[in-house]
């Protein structure tokens, strides 16, 4: 029996990193007395190219890839590094209508204006809504596929062509791109759906994560990947700031990226959960939902007040988040986590198909 709340808040991950990777960092311990690199190491540019080799079919030159110090840092400071490096009316950040808070704080932290882009009923973003004075002074157009909370797909191809035809920047957020789920069986270790590279690096970033891929949330190491001259100038700026990944960790991350074994063995850990907690959901009749295009998330509609919703859930001792918290059109959606230990998985969906009265859980709180 488990005592206490069940937290399906947070996207972090609670399964061990890769053997591999623990034994590189144990081993570089002798990398902490000089600095490193802010872009990496050679080692650690090579492991990530060869990994966008192998995995996404994409011959990127090492120099085109960086490190950083989790993606999250990068998602928040990239529109502040882009200032100097655009066009002064470029003012503006765009950002998907329901997304992960960071984008917005980002472009608050820059000065600039945030606009939200609508999103399709299978939320991905719908550019042909994006009012023309709003994109001629876009400075940054954030892409989040599959999405956190609503694990869209976006058409990264259609995105690139359109932001190309309008001078803007796009940065692709692929941290669940490992997790993709469309077009291939529950578990089969599918090649990802899209990734915003195969359109060519000019004007496009791509950011990848070892935090979700490899459950190393708490060494902070990812990479940036794309137009070299970006990567180049983001990299110099970046350098000034002293953000640089520790040794230890870029040794740990190569050996991780080096390997495919455990993202498998994770991609089947996730969509089990997935699974598990969607049908407590479905039959207790609480709320509509459906499994996730991408991620590790489940975004469901309560049809009704999503703090109410989230305070009954919590009273029944299962946290959740709110849709409200991810912009104005994630009011009525909860989203849920399905990143806890499976016997925890488990626990919360007895107590979610417990009870087993949708109109209460709206009415709650």
């Amino acid at each position: 029996m488990i005592d206490g709340p069940i937290d399906l808040r947070l996207g972090s991950p609670c399964d061990p990193p890769p053997a591999c990777a623990v034994r590189a960092m144990n081993a570089a311990g002798d990398s902490l007395g000089p600095y490193g690199k802010s872009v990496g190491s050679p080692e650690f540019r090579a492991a990530a190219s060869d990994w966008m080799r192998r995995r996404l079919d994409l011959e990127i030159s090492p120099d085109a890839v960086a490190a950083c110090v989790g993606t999250k840092e990068f998602v928040g400071s990239l529109a502040l590094l882009l200032g100097p490096l655009v066009a002064s009316h470029r003012d503006t950040v765009l950002v998907p209508a329901v997304a992960y808070p960071t984008y917005a704080v980002g472009a608050d932290l820059a000065g600039c204006r945030v606009v939200r882009v609508p999103m399709t009923s299978r939320f991905s973003l719908d550019l042909d809504a994006v009012e023309p004075e709003d994109a001629a002074r876009a400075r940054l157009l954030w892409v989040n596929s599959p999405g956190n909370p609503a694990g869209g797909l976006d058409d990264l191809g259609a995105v690139a062509s359109w932001a190309r035809e309008r001078g803007i920047i796009v940065c692709s957020d692929e941290c669940y791109l490992e997790y993709t789920w469309s077009g291939g069986p529950a578990g089969e270790d599918q090649l990802p759906a899209s990734t915003v590279l195969s359109s060519g690096g000019e004007g496009l970033l791509a950011l990848h994560s070892l935090s979700k891929r490899s459950n190393l949330a708490g060494g902070r190491v990812g990479c940036y990947a794309g137009d070299a001259q970006l990567v180049a100038a983001l990299g110099e700026r970046r350098r000034e700031l002293g953000l640089v990944v520790p040794g230890p960790m870029q040794a740990a991350a190569v050996a991780a990226w080096c390997d495919q074994s455990h993202v498998a063995e994770q991609r089947n850990r996730y969509r089990h959960r997935l699974e598990v907690l969607a049908e407590s959901v479905r039959q207790a009749g609480l709320a509509d939902v459906e499994l996730p295009a991408g991620g590790f998330y489940l975004w469901a509609k309560v049809g009704g007040d999503d703090r109410a919703a989230a305070a009954r859930l919590a009273a029944a001792g299962v946290l959740v988040q709110p849709g409200i918290l991810y912009g104005p059109d994630g009011a009525g959606r909860i989203r849920l986590a399905a990143v806890r230990p499976d016997d925890e998985i488990v626990e919360a969906a007895r107590r979610i198909a417990a009870l087993a009265d949708g109109a209460a859980l709206v009415r709650g709180g």
